[in-house]
């Protein structure tokens, strides 16, 4: 069968990027070819009639008014973010089996036999909106499909938030695209709730995807020899002096040398950003490290399938139910804190208890993918 997988597009995100390849090499197992969905990554310049006016308007902005903006901002980003993808990029060039598409509704009926709708915050509509350059939340649904002799598939989708951002007018779309579905599964435990409640449809709880593959599968990606530190495996996406002073209270009392990866080891990077670190490193941090802090859920995620001892630090604005969600599954509450200043030292983790849950989680959510496939 010709499956689509519908993600976010790739970039840069870690998480974002395993999760994506974790789907498709388990639907690829199970016997499919798969293709993710994915947004070219290349210059866009402003269409040639529009560039005189444009360029104009801006130079009078910057140089007359005295605003910061600039003239050629479509070349400006896009180095940006070739600076960005410096390392991420060629991973998901050889790792990741795409279709390179710009709009969603450049798929013709006959591309795919049927469609995975998964996994990551796909469905949080301040995400999918813009990073697919729709204004139909709808789509995100497969709303685009409609009339086509396909399977629709939801696996592990999240909306982020225990409540959805699907803009009221849309909702009822929404409802008629998900009706379609022969299968819904959603990532954290009120998503459940969620779909029951605000688009009518019963839904299953799984594991996030990356959570299908085991330990070895990761480490078939990882291609430098482990070094021999003690190390502290630090991901923290928003940064404070009060985290950063927890990290060097746990590394000194636990005697280990800090690794940060999510930042490179060389200054601020090219043209006034940086390079994200190459992915494969960063699951070599996971494979060397002793303990890791995070603030991340697939850092959790990965903490737990490298059978890590660690701390989360919850973000409420970044959304707390997909941290409670995962830790709940395991019986690991204990693990985040939403604050610095509740950081406690905890008994090691027993992984034989959490190894024992996953088997039977992964069990669930093959048969859940086996059956609506079907």
């Amino acid at each position: 069968m010709k499956i689509g997988i519908l993600t976010l597009p790739l970039h840069t995100n870690y998480g974002g990027i395993l999760q994506a390849y974790a789907l498709q090499t388990v639907l690829e197992r199970m016997g499919h070819e798969v293709k993710v969905l994915d947004k070219p990554f290349r210059l866009q310049l402003l269409p040639w009639w529009k560039r005189p006016y444009s360029y104009t308007k801006r130079a009078i902005k910057k140089y007359i008014l005295g605003e910061k903006v600039g003239i050629f901002q479509e070349r400006n980003a896009y180095q940006r973010q070739a600076t960005e993808r410096k390392f991420t990029q060629p991973f998901i060039e050889s790792n990741i089996h795409r279709l390179v598409i710009s709009h969603l509704t450049d798929i013709k009926p006959s591309d795919f036999d049927a469609f995975v709708v998964g996994s990551d915050q796909i469905w949080r509509m301040m995400y999918f909106l813009g990073f697919w350059s729709t204004t139909l939340a709808s789509d995100a649904f497969l709303g685009f499909t409609e009339g086509w002799n396909i399977k629709r598939v939801s696996y592990a989708a999240s909306f982020g938030v225990d409540v959805p951002d699907i803009p009221e007018n849309d909702l009822d779309d929404c409802k008629k695209a998900i009706a379609r579905f022969n299968g819904i599964s959603v990532r954290e435990e009120s998503g459940v709730a969620a779909c029951k409640k605000y688009l009518g449809v019963e839904a299953k709880w799984v594991l996030d995807p990356t959570m299908l593959l085991k330990r070895s599968d990761y480490q078939k990606l990882i291609s430098k020899p482990p070094t021999q530190k003690s190390i502290l495996m630090s991901y923290v996406l928003d940064e404070t002096p009060e985290i950063a002073a927890l990290r060097s209270k746990i590394a000194k009392d636990k005697g280990l040398e800090i690794k940060l990866t999510n930042l490179p080891d060389t200054g601020t990077g090219e043209r006034g950003t940086r390079p994200q670190p190459p992915l494969e490193d960063w699951l070599q941090a996971f494979e060397e490290a002793k303990y890791v802090i995070n603030d991340s859920f697939h850092a959790c995620v990965f903490s737990i399938l490298f059978h890590k001892q660690f701390t989360v630090i919850g973000n409420k604005k970044r959304g707390l139910a997909r941290f409670q969600s995962l830790l709940k599954l395991f019986d690991l509450e204990d693990r985040l804190i939403t604050s610095p200043e509740e950081y406690q030292d905890l008994p090691d983790i027993d992984y034989e208890k959490v190894d024992c849950i996953l088997n039977k989680k992964r069990e669930e959510a093959f048969k859940f993918l086996t059956d609506s496939l079907s």
